[in-house]
């Protein structure tokens, strides 16, 4: 892991679904978040007609961010995009940060080091080149640290989010107009790409 650095980010102004935006409509969780075995670190999400006929479907981002991972990894992933997220939470005030993954993506439609809007498109559903039925895995996560490296991590809700909730919860927050310094080389390099 490098030593890190910060990059400007406008806070986050609330968080939208990442597919049917903004509610996910058309769209259904059919798996969700689950810490305990068998580990499951996110939600999958599919389209409401069924089989792979969301093969291709538009994936967007949640909320204002930086992309701080976007590649083919290949192996049981497929593509990947990683956003970081810089927030303010209504309970006390305090700027936090999160990111979210977005994964077996069939197209990648970002690049490592851009600054995205809430809403903005940042890949297709993809089933990892048929490995798996189409859909949309999707990771919010209090660590970033984490990166592609998630066995290092204990499975505890103090590194992980629940989505679904996270979503629900900050779903609207004020609007800043200001940008803070975010965290970045905060994760280690996977299958030889390195995030931002």
């Amino acid at each position: 892991m490098s030593a890190s650095a910060q990059v400007k980010v406008n806070l986050a102004d609330g968080f939208d679904f990442p597919v049917g935006k903004p509610d996910a409509s058309g769209y259904y969780k059919a798996r969700g978040l689950r810490l305990s075995s068998p580990q499951h670190f996110g939600e999958d999400w599919n389209g409401r007609s069924g089989g792979d006929s969301d093969l291709g479907d538009p994936v967007y981002n949640i909320g204002e961010g930086i992309v701080t991972f976007a590649y083919d990894v290949a192996q049981g992933w497929g593509n990947v995009v990683i956003i970081r997220h810089a927030y303010r939470d209504p309970a006390n005030g305090q700027v936090k940060y999160c990111d979210a993954l977005y994964g077996h993506l069939q197209r990648i439609m970002t690049t490592v080091g851009s600054k995205v809007k809430r809403g903005q498109q940042i890949g297709t559903i993809g089933s990892n080149r048929g490995m798996y039925p189409a859909h949309l895995h999707f990771e919010i996560r209090h660590n970033i640290t984490i990166g592609m490296q998630r066995s290092s991590v204990p499975a505890t809700m103090q590194h992980w989010a629940d989505p679904t909730q996270f979503i629900n919860r900050y779903r609207r927050l004020n609007r800043e107009w200001r940008a803070v310094e975010v965290p970045t080389r905060t994760y280690q390099e996977y299958a030889g790409r390195k995030g931002l």
